[in-house]
């Protein structure tokens, strides 16, 4: 007999914590997110599926958090700038190489991490994987998790989904948006380099500076505004198109290519964002699975490729992977308000902001720099999702299309759209009111007085 289902068995789940904001997911919108509502004065636990807080930082290793940041950027501040500072004190950050900000090292955050939740006296719960919402009464009023420790189920008064693809919220009965895998951003493996002679490969990249006009090679086709075309980038293209025509590379391999981050005395190269994977779906197990390893395959040609072409890298070994690969795209949910192009390339006001995010487009083949200047406003709805009560979502499955989403689903602005649900969190318990209700000026209030910028 082929079985195509299994019926399990009703069981009872004992309810091993309760809480008053339960955030679930620990990038940097979680993270801010948790931060933000326990400085409140509530009780704030945070969950997280992996060993380390810090998502896309300390998991996938994308150690460039506002690498956007050029002499005119303006930019909200508040607990996404703290990283960086935070990280610069404690020893985790170098200055990043094509911008004005810090390059986050991966492992040195999980401490910084670690630290800040301490710190606020965030109840801390890693390697507990979320499964299923618990409704009552219409609300979210808690998650099930699975460990080692089995099934368990943990209670609270307010949800923050800041899962990355809107987990929580699309289990919940949310209606949600997902890209068509034919259309989602591009996954990427991430890695880090030893061995390099920084000498050498700082002397060869003076002598041949790229541009970020020079993204626009092998399958790639990038729109900017024209003031990028000049700009230094640490772009690395012209290796691996040399190596496919010696035949170092196979010639399907022409998205090999991308910015390095940092060149360490120690010969350690970080940062390394050169692969580039099409028709990945970061909901899909089975996808991920392949990408992940054919990402590493695809590094492996990578440094082949420097070893020969890129002068500094006759010696060079890998050092490691991010412990998972990066997706950029998956749902977004359909929120109270969906941002729109308009909205990111026109420097959209809104009434309900609770933070501003500089003008930093960075998907979907455009990239637009924010170096005039000019920036937009975070609107609360759009953190609302429809028809789910008790429930705020916070990050890259925030509401709005797809060149809106190039530009929110960036660490920094998920940091400002986390401490805007944090606060609305604290302050909706605080206040017996639900996340629909709050008093947005209130609100706004608390949100400058932990310093950010919200107009």
């Amino acid at each position: 007999m082929s079985l195509t289902s299994i019926l399990e068995p009703a069981r009872e789940t004992p309810v091993v914590h309760k809480t008053d904001v339960l955030v679930v997911g620990s990038g940097p919108a979680g993270l801010a997110a948790a931060l933000a509502a326990a400085r409140c004065g509530v009780e704030v636990t945070l969950l997280e599926r992996f060993g380390c807080f810090g998502g896309n930082i300390t998991v996938v290793g994308v150690e460039g958090f506002a690498w956007y940041r050029h002499e005119q950027t303006v930019e909200a501040n508040g607990i996404g700038r703290e990283f960086e500072e935070r990280a610069k004190a404690m020893g985790a950050a170098v200055p990043e190489s094509q911008s004005l900000s810090y390059e986050l090292d991966s492992e040195g955050f999980k401490l910084v991490a670690d630290r800040l939740v301490e710190e606020a006296g965030i109840h801390p719960m890693l390697h507990r994987q979320f499964v299923a919402p618990i409704i009552t009464d219409g609300a979210v009023s808690g998650v099930i998790v699975e460990s080692k420790a089995g099934r368990e189920a943990i209670l609270a008064k307010r949800i923050i989904d800041a899962t990355g693809d809107a987990d929580v919220a699309a289990r919940a009965g949310c209606a949600t948006v997902k890209t068509p895998v034919e259309e989602m951003q591009a996954a990427s493996v991430m890695f880090h380099l030893a061995g390099v002679d920084k000498a050498k490969f700082m002397e060869g990249v003076r002598s041949n500076p790229q541009t970020y006009k020079d993204w626009s090679s092998g399958e790639w086709e990038v729109e900017t505004d024209g003031k990028e075309d000049t700009m230094f980038s640490p772009f690395l293209g012209k290796p691996f198109e040399q190596a496919i025509r010696d035949g170092v590379i196979p010639a399907h391999l022409n998205t090999i290519g991308g910015t390095w981050g940092a060149v360490h005395d120690s010969g350690e190269m970080t940062y390394m964002n050169l692969i580039h994977l099409a028709g990945c779906d970061g909901t899909d197990p089975d996808s991920m699975t392949q990408f992940e390893i054919e990402g590493r395959k695809q590094a492996m040609h990578a440094i082949d490729a420097l070893r020969q072409y890129t002068p500094g890298c006759d010696g060079v070994r890998l050092r490691n992977f991010g412990m998972s690969i990066g997706i950029r795209d998956t749902r977004k949910i359909d929120a109270v308000y969906n941002m729109t192009e308009q909205d990111v390339r026109g420097q959209a006001r809104f009434e309900d902001s609770i933070g501003i995010y500089p003008e930093f487009i960075d998907g979907y083949g455009i990239l637009i720099l924010p170096t005039t200047g000019r920036y937009m406003h975070i609107p609360y709805r759009s953190m609302l999702p429809k028809g789910v009560k008790n429930l705020i979502v916070a990050g890259r499955a925030t509401g709005g299309d797809r060149i809106s989403h190039a530009a929110t689903r960036n660490m920094a602005c998920c940091a400002v759209q986390g401490q805007g649900a944090g606060v609305a969190a604290a302050w909706s318990i605080k206040n017996k009111v639900s996340f629909e209700d709050v008093d947005i000026q209130a609100i706004q209030k608390v949100i400058e007085g932990q310093g950010v910028r919200i107009h």
